[in-house]
């Protein structure tokens, strides 16, 4: 064989073999090869072997029968070529193939300008190394080095002569310059069989974002009703970006909705936010306009200032029922809508928020009030301040005020200010601690008007707790594994004396439920409003097994507080104390951990000592021996309230098909509350998704849908609903088949 090498012309742009790799990896993939090494090429000589080599060495090289160019990692063989030095031009048929990159390209003949990256292959066939891609056309037409159009062609991420799923398009237009992808006439077929075609539909090359439109998508409201949505994608910026959908709903009419996003930064900080807003316009079964608007805003205006907002508003009280297709979002019944600004610096934060709360009532609330949902009070405004500091000579201390103004359409409305100061000094020595601490909560309060007396209110009092411990470690073994188990102690006192509240308005004030946290805390309530008096003790017991590298593998607790007065101080008055002496809380027993590396379980009990039976537990389990394998079981009671159990799994039912379930069934009431059943099945190069769901909307309704979905690897999702989403929120512990999300 012949060679020769040859030194073009000086070239004033990149050799136009790499504008041949730009459209070989461009047409359907999200990552295009690097451009470095493409400018490197431009001043390597052009190698050419040969049979037969004719020709003027200074003009024009004819190549015959085993026909080799090489510049660079880009390297084409052919029956025949013939290479013009002047032009810079190689055309090359039979049996045409050149390597780029890892990426191969075969056809049956070839021109190409290595300056201008202008050219054509005809009937070419290509595979692509970084997605493991494969497509063919009747022709490929370089526009360029960053631009290309692909005639006739096809594209899948299946391995193969014969792949499971492939694109068609007339009309492939790439421009890695601008990394956009433009296709017309787009035929998607599933075993040879057309599912899905467009007129036209664009893309990124490199898998950045990019204004286009989405996969159309078919699904069920939580009415179960079917519905189309055709969302179109804008890129407004690389830190901005809005998709509009119009949603179709057969029963209702046309929803127009939008969702803006954005992040950037300012000279004195940074801000990120989101909104979201759709709009029915005379829905034909209610006969109204319906709406919804979440917007939030997070802001550093300069360091320690921050500021934002969170606002959540709908039109009606069934809004979220009718339109939410998940159970997260149809159970929403109040609706926050806040303003806030705060500065700080190491020592001090001031907080200013401005707070109102929108109440979703449900159907049977309008035929029984008792069942409506109370509205809470509006914060307009609230302004609080904290400060404080540690290790000051051995003390901490802190001062936590704030000044509000609460008001209600119904309710008495007024202002309230509280500060609450505090001062401890823990003692901590090896094996042991002692806190002591002493807290004054003082509160005023000014009233429009009080139902429950005076309009002018003070209260202040002191509280004083002292909290101690003690820890004892021993070396053992759990599970025939080397752990050191520890036992510690603990007691905590609380004293407060009484003061009577019964003409204390209740504006932000709850009594906290019952935990192993809140045995702990100097007051039961939460809020400014109440104040419990308090003469307590309470004791715990804790031990933990603690694996050598600081991993904790088993925990277990006891706790109960002991009263040497009854509390007095109710919520309202008639929740004061009865005069009968209760002399101890329930007791409060908890373990949790990880039985073996595939075992974890969680467990919690409530027992009523005075009763001598059990007022709430729960017990959950979870067992996720490998991957895509997780099974959950979790029992949840309380007395007089309920008494559920749940169930959900993904589990492998063969090689390819994946099950996933779940079942919420009230045992009380003997009835299923939430049910989902699906299945998935994994091919090399898709998955596909399907099932059905039921859940309860409102007190009186619920909702029943059903979903499937074809997932194409490097592609996108098509199918009815979004059962991803219904796994995710279903199953703890669920773990998506293919991890790379399809796209369009």
């Amino acid at each position: 064989m012949s060679w020769f090498t040859a030194h073009p012309f000086p070239r004033r742009r990149a050799v136009a073999l790499s504008a041949l790799v730009t459209v070989a990896s461009g047409p359907l993939h999200a990552q295009v090869a690097p451009a470095a090494p493409h400018a490197d090429e431009q001043d390597l000589p052009v190698t050419v072997r040969a049979e037969e080599i004719g020709g003027r060495p200074d003009r024009e090289i004819n190549l015959e029968r085993n026909v080799e160019i090489t510049r660079g990692q880009s390297k084409l063989t052919a029956d025949t070529a013939c290479y013009r030095l002047v032009e810079d031009e190689v055309t090359a048929e039979g049996n045409v193939n050149m390597w780029r990159f890892g990426d191969r390209y075969q056809g049956d003949a070839l021109q190409l300008n290595m300056s201008t990256g202008r050219g054509w292959v005809l009937h070419p066939k290509y595979q692509l190394q970084l997605n493991n891609a494969q497509g063919q056309a009747d022709r490929i037409d370089f526009l360029g080095e960053d631009q290309a159009l692909v005639v006739d062609g096809t594209y899948s991420t299946c391995q193969g002569p014969d792949p499971d799923w492939y694109i068609k398009a007339s009309r492939l237009r790439l421009d890695s310059g601008r990394d956009v992808g433009t296709a017309g006439k787009t035929i998607i077929y599933f075993k040879d069989v057309p599912i899905l075609g467009t007129p036209a539909f664009s893309f990124s090359l490199s898998g950045a974002r990019r204004s286009g439109w989405l996969p159309a998508t078919i699904g069920a409201g939580s009415k179960g009703k079917t519905e189309l949505m055709v969302p179109y994608y804008f890129n407004i910026a690389p830190n901005r970006d809005l998709t509009v959908f119009p949603r179709l709903m057969f029963n209702r009419g046309l929803q127009l909705g939008a969702t803006g996003r954005y992040l950037g930064e300012t000279t004195g900080g940074n801000y990120n936010g989101e909104t979201h807003a759709e709009f029915l316009r005379n829905d034909r079964i209610t006969k109204t306009d319906r709406w919804r608007v979440d917007s939030v805003h997070n802001q550093t205006i300069k360091p320690g200032w921050t500021a934002g907002w969170n606002l959540h508003g709908v039109s009606d009280d069934e809004y979220t029922s009718d339109f939410s297709p998940t159970v997260a979002t149809s159970a929403e019944r109040q609706l926050i809508r806040e303003a806030y600004t705060s500065y700080g610096t190491q020592y001090w934060t001031l907080t200013a928020r401005a707070q109102t709360i929108q109440v979703l009532q449900e159907p049977a609330a309008v035929a029984n009030p008792a069942l409506a949902i109370p509205r809470p009070y509006d914060r307009l405004p609230q302004v609080m301040f904290h400060t404080g500091r540690y290790d000051v000579k051995g003390f901490d201390w802190a001062i936590d005020a704030e000044a509000t103004r609460f008001s209600h359409p119904t309710l008495d409305s007024g202002n309230r200010l509280l500060t609450v100061s505090q001062v401890s000094y823990p003692w901590v020595q090896p094996g042991y601690y002692i806190t002591p601490k002493l807290m004054l909560h003082a509160t005023k309060y000014e009233m429009d008007s009080n139902s429950r007396g005076a309009t002018s209110l003070s209260r202040t009092l002191p509280i004083f707790s002292i909290d101690s411990g003690m820890v004892f470690e021993r070396d053992t073994t759990l599970f025939g594994k080397a752990a050191t188990q520890t036992l510690e102690p603990r007691l905590f006192y609380v004293r407060t004396p009484y003061r009577n509240q019964d003409e204390f308005p209740v504006f932000d004030t709850a009594e906290t439920g019952f935990s192993y946290a809140q045995l702990f805390t100097e007051n039961r309530y939460i809020g400014g409003d109440r104040v419990s008096d308090a003469n307590q003790v309470t004791a715990a017991l804790v031990s933990r097994y603690v694996e050598p590298d600081g991993a904790e593998r088993l925990r277990m607790a006891i706790a109960q507080r002991f009263y040497f007065d009854e509390p007095r101080v109710g919520r309202v008055p008639s929740a004061t104390g009865t005069g009968n002496k209760i002399s101890r809380s329930d007791l409060l027993l908890a373990a949790s951990g990880r039985i073996t590396d595939h075992w974890n379980f969680d467990s919690s009990v409530q027992y009523d000592v005075t009763g001598k039976s059990v007022y709430a537990q729960n017990h959950g389990v979870r067992w996720a021996p490998g991957p895509m394998k997780v099974l959950n079981a979790e029992y949840r009671y309380v007395r007089d309230s309920f008494r559920n159990a749940d169930v959900s799994a993904q589990w492998p039912l063969s090689k390819r098909w994946y099950g996933v379930g779940r079942v919420s069934y009230s045992l009380r009431d003997h009835k299923v509350l939430e049910s989902l059943v699906g299945l998935e099945y994994k091919a090399d190069c898709w998955i596909f998704r399907m099932g059905g769901q039921r859940f309860v909307t409102a007190a009186q309704t619920t909702s029943t849908s059903t979903f499937f979905q074809l997932e194409l690897n490097g592609l996108s999702g098509l199918g009815l609903g979004n059962p991803l989403d219904s796994f995710y929120k279903s199953i703890p512990g669920y773990t998506r088949l293919n991890g790379n999300a399809g796209r369009l």
